[in-house]
């Protein structure tokens, strides 16, 4: 397990002392890509559609990287008869920050330098984004003025994967025999064995390459992954997950329109699994700077309260909280043990109303850290019952429970009660409710249940 406190002004000093704002590949990952390609090259010959499609970073290291799988997949290509790949170069595609040394933004490569370095496999690549379309003579990053913020960075994925699905969205378009229902064999492919990316496929399908850098990858697939994405989670922060990849790993993606994708592998080096290419698997590591994608302890232990009536909890925070209440409420069968205080609902006393009815009069609270739920409880808008009191273990030593109490304790005022109701089970429960202020009402034996029932009020 790592730690968000990491050494953020020492690796930014290492990464200043050893910044290239567009580095060549070094010896190393020429290995790599050639590997890569001697891996690719088989599998689209045998089981991808003409031409493969590959959408490339202008970046010179991701160029270098994917150069020798085209070279190879256009080798033996006859006069005339055309490319076997098409390249995209897409200016959006870049790596985060951009194209800069020390905060100065340098341009990057032209449109005739790419097409220069992609000279030896005999391919005419097609530009897309900022600085390509028009001048060919200007940087793809000339627009540039700086490095590029987190926020701008974020951004920019949101734009390209808006671009990406429409560019995907209108291959499907055009119904060809190389877009079909993935799910139905013919009888004349019984014999071929799904998982095996090498061998010969009767039917081959259209396929498209996307040629990256590792970061602005990760933003990109949490957009895949979730459809939406904010830019941050507390401001200043970045998002708590990341996907990490080696360099030269395969993700493989399977696409059907509108939007939706399915995920089949994540990070893998088929090409670099032997025993003895253990050295030439490279990046992906925490030593590579991945720690510096998670945000420090500080932007998430803050707190915030949220409240909202029980229909209007949806989302992913519905899904939270009713996964909170079935692992830690007493009431649920997923634990044995239960790891924290809960509060459960009055029964009608001489103090406390009937707690009956909820429909359209109860309220949830939430304490939230980013955009995780680390506790929750329900309170009767009309009866003052405050219920289903549940907190994270891991967040018991903090103030969620003060909180909650709190927050319903304010609306209560505002909704003109006198006084809010909870009724606990365990000595634990008696002792935390006291501290938050509660007073026993009445203490009685409850024959069908284990433990004494003991009701508490908080005069407002």
């Amino acid at each position: 397990m790592g730690t968000p406190e990491h050494d953020l002004d020492g690796w930014n000093t290492y990464v200043d002392q050893h910044r290239n704002a567009d580095p060549t590949i070094s010896k190393r990952g020429q290995v790599q890509s050639q590997r890569m390609a001697d891996y690719l090259v088989k599998h689209l010959r045998n089981q991808a559609s003409c031409p493969v499609q590959i959408i490339t970073s202008p970046m010179r290291r991701a160029l270098e990287t994917i150069l020798p799988t085209v070279v190879d997949l256009n080798s033996n290509v006859a006069v005339g008869s055309g490319s076997k790949v098409q390249v995209i170069v897409n200016t959006l595609y870049h790596e985060s920050e951009g194209c800069h040394n020390r905060n100065k933004a340098e341009p990057g490569m032209n449109q005739n330098q790419i097409q220069d370095l992609l000279s030896p496999s005999n391919t005419k690549a097609s530009f897309i984004g900022v600085g390509q379309q028009d001048d060919t003579n200007s940087g793809w990053y000339s627009h540039g003025t700086t490095e590029e913020t987190r926020a701008e960075s974020e951004t920019r994925a949101a734009v390209f994967y808006l671009w990406l699905c429409e560019y995907l969205d209108s291959q499907l378009l055009n119904k060809e025999d190389d877009i079909f229902d993935a799910r139905v064999s013919l009888p004349s492919e019984a014999g071929e064995v799904e998982h095996d990316k090498l061998s010969q496929r009767q039917r081959k399908r259209r396929t498209a390459i996307l040629v990256g850098h590792g970061d602005f990858m990760s933003l990109v697939l949490k957009r895949i992954v979730a459809s939406v994405c904010n830019t941050v989670e507390c401001e200043g922060a970045t998002h708590r997950a990341a996907f990490v990849h080696f360099n030269t790993a395969i993700t493989e993606l399977e696409y059907f329109g509108n939007g939706r994708f399915l995920i089949m592998s994540v990070n893998q080096t088929p090409h670099l699994n032997h025993p003895d290419d253990i050295e030439l698997k490279t990046g992906g590591g925490l030593r590579d700077g991945w720690s510096y994608l998670m945000p420090r302890n500080k932007h998430f232990l803050h707190e915030e309260v949220s409240k909202l009536f029980s229909h209007e909890l949806d989302g992913y925070l519905k899904e939270q909280t009713n996964a909170l209440k079935n692992l830690y409420s007493p009431n649920s069968n997923y634990l044995a043990k239960r790891l924290t205080s809960t509060s459960q609902t009055v029964e009608k006393d001489i103090d406390a109303p009937s707690n009956s009815d909820k429909s359209g009069c109860e309220m949830i609270f939430l304490v939230k850290r980013g955009m995780q739920v680390v506790a929750c409880t329900a309170y009767n808008d009309e009866t003052g019952v405050l219920s289903d009191l549940v907190v994270r273990p891991s967040a018991k030593d903090g103030n969620c429970q003060k909180a909650l109490v709190d927050a319903a304790l304010t609306h209560a005022k505002l909704s003109g009660k006198e006084k809010i109701f909870v009724r606990v089970e365990t000595d634990d429960c008696t002792y935390s409710f006291k501290q938050l202020g509660f007073h026993p009402l009445e203490v009685s034996q409850d024959q069908g249940t284990k433990g004494m029932q003991m009701m508490y009020k908080s005069r407002l």
